[in-house]
């Protein structure tokens, strides 16, 4: 049943949006309309129960309350559709099908595979989801159990700012909370998203370069596109080859011994990285609209490029922020060919409305986070590179459409040279600060100024391909030149669909069960440090201390939890699980393995409420 409720809450909103799509953005194709119209879906999806849960905490008068605001939406935007319905431009035909369908049905049969695939009992993932996704889980399930919006960190003790981008796990909790179950909260909205980044990012290179073709190719050079560390595993035989197949993390996209850190954006970004998914679903079909907006001088679109980017900031940061600096440069390019500032008017319209309602998130929860937190904002040079020189580490990294940018650069109209402009001051400032405390991260700004590189070597490809007099030979080198710049990823992709890790065993599933079903929403539990912690991520329960994994790369002073748990487990007192306001301790495993356990402790002085396997729980 909350299955069903589920995909007609979603049902709604995807008519909201398509509404929305033709009223605001009525000169778009058919593949288009249906692009934003998932992006619009997302973004009210993100926004609108949030607004709601400031007011009412995030319990189902919320979801419902921002439901009925979409379906007035709806019924507003249909009105006017009545009387002056849109005349849609020409559709973009099959390319736009053969080449998002295809990898829309990789990546959900991956996500499928790779989130809470059960078998035998057990929970099983992917390579790419096995350590980012028991986090995404606890956040997803926490945020309906505390109900109190904005939330609070769960996996910290005391840690009262989120220190994460939250709306990128609330699309999910939604659906939680109108009785779906986890693997439904986590999958329905990913599979929206997944369409519209897909589909964003091959509307951006057919708004840039004006074909199919071109268009085409860009999008395949990005979600499919690797540099030359497919040669490492090309030597020494088969077993040196077949690695990629069975090692943990060595592909030809992501071999840190080799420093190959340029990842497959669908394997390692999209699929375990909810927040990036999440934010390129709304930035991708908005950049598309910029290039509307800024080349073609279709200046109506302000208010679509507003709706679209509303929660961006609290969705993927990241996101937003690349949008600014593409936004900066294209309006530089307005300001310089205005010959009255008055042609500037929907610039400002757009900056300012985008102000108003980004402003509040920023002071709201993310500069708060930079602020208790501690590694963000420093200057460091070259992003990710650990011993090669400046350009051979992209060369080996990006392959040939890093080679072809300056000549594609040369070749390209002034209106592309501008658009790309954008990427290259996204590549300067992350060349030079970090925003965040792991350095790789950067990449997430960087997979922006990527995505800009690719559409610009495409159109270079394409019209070289075109001089070649004879096809035999044009055939024969496009084939090689697809090859060369794809291989690495195809290698990757395929790694991800054999890869098989078990994270949660029935054990760990029966005690995460008991949980939800005897404890409190805001029980306390004391758990190990592992990143596998059925507490937090099965159950939603707070936890005194998560893994380093989390915590410190989000910029957390863990140090007094940290030692708080050791000495819980070790040197346990009444008094000491009374200071941290401790109502359960799970022991399992974990636990047993990482500390000196005092288990007779509990036996002797805590209730045993649950026991199977290696699993007890106390309750204190």
């Amino acid at each position: 049943m909350g299955e069903a409720l589920g995909l007609l809450y979603l049902a709604l909103f995807l008519l909201t949006g398509w509404a929305l799509a033709r009223r605001l953005a009525p000169g778009l194709s058919l593949e288009g309309a249906l692009v934003l119209s998932g992006t619009f879906a997302l973004s009210l999806l993100e926004a609108l129960p949030a607004l709601f849960a400031l007011l009412l905490g995030f319990h189902l008068s919320a979801v419902l309350l921002a439901l009925a605001a979409a379906a007035a939406l709806s019924l507003v935007c249909l009105a006017g559709l009545h009387r002056h319905p849109p005349k849609p431009a020409d559709s973009s035909g099959k390319a736009f099908w053969l080449c998002v369908l295809p990898l829309w049905a990789l990546t959900m049969g991956l996500l499928f595979t790779h989130t809470l695939w059960l078998r035998n009992g057990a929970y099983w993932c992917g390579q790419s989801t096995y350590g980012d996704l028991p986090m995404h889980l606890a956040f997803i399930t926490s945020i309906p159990q505390q109900a109190a919006f904005p939330p609070h960190y769960p996996l910290l003790a005391g840690q009262e700012v989120f220190g994460y981008p939250f709306l990128c796990e609330t699309v999910s909790s939604v659906f939680l909370v109108l009785g779906g179950g986890l693997k439904f909260a986590c999958l329905v909205p990913q599979a929206l998203a997944v369409f519209t980044v897909l589909g964003g990012g091959w509307l951006l290179g057919w708004e840039l370069l004006g074909t199919n073709g071109k268009a085409s190719l860009a999008y395949w050079l990005f979600f499919l596109g690797s540099g030359f560390g497919f040669v490492y595993f090309l030597g020494g035989g088969k077993e040196n080859f077949t690695r990629i197949f069975t090692g943990f993390y060595q592909t030809p996209t992501n071999y840190v011994d080799e420093n190959i850190r340029w990842v497959n954006p669908i394997a390692d970004m999209m699929i375990p990285q909810r927040a990036t998914l999440f934010g390129w679903a709304l930035l991708f079909p908005c950049l598309a609209l910029l290039a509307r907006f800024s080349q073609k001088k279709e200046h109506g679109l302000w208010p679509a490029l507003f709706l679209a980017v509303l929660p961006l900031p609290l969705v993927h940061t990241h996101s937003a922020l690349a949008l600014v600096m593409v936004s900066a440069v294209l309006f530089l390019q307005a300001a310089l060919e205005a010959r009255r500032w008055k042609r500037l008017c929907p610039w400002f319209c757009w900056a300012g409305a985008a102000g108003a309602a980004w402003l509040p998130q920023l002071f709201g929860v993310i500069f708060q986070q930079t602020s208790h937190g501690s590694g963000f904002l420093r200057l460091h040079f070259n992003w990710a590179n650990e011993g090669d020189s400046y350009f051979w580490f992209y060369i080996k990294n990006l392959g040939l459409v890093y080679l072809l940018l300056v000549p594609a650069f040369l070749w390209a109209k002034k209106e592309l040279r501008w658009f790309y402009c954008g990427g290259l001051l996204i590549l300067a400032v992350s060349e030079f600060v970090l925003f965040q405390p792991n350095p790789y991260d950067n990449n997430k700004l960087l997979f922006v100024w990527h995505l800009l590189g690719c559409v610009l070597v495409a159109g270079l490809l394409v019209d070289l391909a075109r001089l070649i007099p004879k096809k035999a030979v044009c055939i024969f080198l496009s084939v090689l030149v697809v090859f060369i710049c794809t291989f690495g990823s195809v290698l990757t992709l395929g790694r991800e669909a054999v890869s098989r890790y078990q994270q949660f065993g029935p054990e760990a599933i029966a005690a995460a069960d008991y949980m939800k079903e005897n404890t409190a929403p805001d029980a306390l539990f004391l758990t190990g440090r592992q990143h596998l912690n059925p507490a937090a991520s099965l159950a939603g329960r707070d936890i005194v201390c998560g893994s380093s994994l989390y915590v410190h790369f989000h910029g957390m002073d863990y140090s007094r939890q940290d030692s708080a748990v050791r000495r819980m487990y070790e040197n346990p007192s009444k008094e000491l699980l009374d200071q941290w306001n401790v109502d359960y301790v799970m022991i399992s495993g974990w636990e047993r393995s990482d500390y000196q356990l005092n288990e007779r402790w509990y036996l002797e002085n805590t209730d045993l409420v649950f026991e199977k396997g290696d699993y007890r729980i106390f309750r204190v």
